[in-house]
């Protein structure tokens, strides 16, 4: 089984403490999502349509 690859968000600022996620996208068909500060975790791991839905709702200005 491929490994998931996490990239940390690009709005991370890196210091301790900090609110921060981790994406992993190198999945086909799955995006991994997992706490920066607990890589040995739990992975949320969602289909590519849940994930485009989830960004494009938390874009969304109607809150």
């Amino acid at each position: 089984m491929t490994e998931f690859v996490f990239v940390k968000s690009s709005y991370s600022g890196g210091d301790a403490g900090q609110q921060c996620v981790e994406v992993a996208r190198n999945i086909p068909t799955t995006v991994a999502v997992r706490d920066s500060k607990a890589p040995d975790g739990p992975i949320l791991r969602l289909t590519l349509a849940t994930w485009t839905a989830f960004v494009a709702h938390a874009g969304d200005d109607r809150g």
